[in-house]
């Protein structure tokens, strides 16, 4: 009987254990698995780790596509930081189109400041004596400084700086954006420049053609748009006051210059008579046989009444001897608004009074007697 009770109770003991001895067990339990879970995420873990090469095949590679905004506002800020730093391919094409542009205008202003110092005639393909008309009228000069002058420096300052800019080499510590101010600046104003002259070659040289103002006029415009392009659209808005302030100053100056001459005096609004004038120098033996000479081998001298050159090309024959040379008038009937030259002088191709044509040769502007004997085959011997 005391067999069968301790039998009993030990069956009860081991089916109900204590709450003491069941909370440690659990407890026991739990760690392990704690423990065992940690040991898999560090097995998980640790070919990550330690693969320093990527080629192990668990591993997920990083996303390098997606990006933060910051990242990517960093990135287009270097992006365009560094293409504002350095020039573009279209920058450097409009410095060399600039360069050669000015360079054209510097040769021809160049060319017509040697003729206004020399007081020679031009050479004018296209309009016969107009060219000579307008560089030698009162608008040919601002404030006394003869207007070629003007142009050459401003042709040589944009040829030059756009060469400057193509080089990278800048004087005076000046950078590049200060270079492209300078440039916009000059061919801003060369542009109202040559805007206003095409007004006064309209209104006060009417039925009158002047080729070097047109080509002068053509190289300004294209150069202020191809600076212009290069700016673009945003930053040329921004610079908009300055470059109308600019054309405001070229506007005031030129008004300034030119409104105390009388509008009567341009040669548009010229009535002008025919008119002979006296020559007063007697002519020397040379003189009357070279003049007979020219006469005899057909060589003609065209002029006009009213050039200067034509009288003083007469004076270096004399009275006599002018009496002798064949001289065309190519304006006979007087100059009035929109009379046009003669055709017997358009078909020789005058370029400037006074012209020679000796021997089918065309000689434009004054020659001395000398060369003229020269050009003839005159021969002086005996003359005295």
């Amino acid at each position: 009987m005391a067999s069968l009770a301790t039998l009993f109770s030990l069956q009860f003991s081991f089916q109900r254990p204590s709450t003491r001895r069941f909370l440690s067990r659990f407890h026991h339990r739990y760690d392990s698995f704690k423990h065992r879970k940690d040991w898999v995420r560090r097995r998980t873990l640790l070919p990550v780790l330690s693969s320093s090469d990527g080629t192990n095949q668990d591993t997920q590679p990083e996303p390098e596509s997606i990006s933060t905004p910051s990242s990517s506002s960093s990135s287009s800020s270097s992006s365009s930081s560094s293409s504002s730093s350095s020039p573009s391919i279209s920058s450097n094409s409009t410095y060399t189109l600039c360069a050669a542009l000015g360079g054209i205008g510097f040769v021809e202003t160049a060319y017509l400041s040697y003729l206004k110092l020399t007081d020679s005639a031009a050479f004018c393909p296209i309009g016969g004596g107009g060219c000579d008309n307008v560089l030698n009228s009162d608008y040919a000069a601002v404030f006394g400084v003869p207007l070629p002058l003007i142009g050459m420096v401003a042709y040589g300052l944009v040829g030059a700086v756009s060469l400057q800019l193509a080089a990278k080499k800048l004087p005076f510590g000046i950078d590049e954006s200060g270079g492209r101010l300078v440039l916009l600046g000059t061919t801003t104003s060369m542009a109202a420049a040559s805007a206003y002259f095409l007004y006064i070659l309209n209104t006060q040289f009417s039925g009158v053609t002047c080729s070097y103002c047109l080509v002068s006029a053509l190289l300004s415009f294209s150069l202020f748009f191809a600076t212009l392009k290069d700016f673009g659209l945003d930053e040329s808005r921004r610079r908009l006051a300055t470059q109308i302030i600019m054309a405001g100053i070229v506007f005031f100056t030129l008004s300034t210059s030119y409104g105390s001459l009388p509008i009567s005096r341009s040669a548009a609004e010229l009535d002008l008579p025919y008119f002979e004038t006296e020559l007063t120098k007697p002519s020397t033996p040379l003189a009357i046989s070279l003049a007979k000479h020219l006469q005899s081998i057909g060589a003609k001298m065209y002029g006009a009444f009213w050039c200067s050159h034509c009288v003083e090309q007469k004076e270096m024959f004399g009275r006599e001897a002018a009496k002798l040379l064949d001289y065309v008038e190519c304006f006979p009937n007087g100059y009035h608004k929109g009379t046009k030259i003669e055709k017997v002088c358009s078909d020789v191709g005058i370029e400037g009074f006074p012209t020679w044509v000796i021997n089918g040769q065309v000689l434009s502007g004054e020659k001395e007697l000398s060369e003229l004997a020269e050009i003839s085959g005159f021969s002086a011997d005996g003359i005295s």
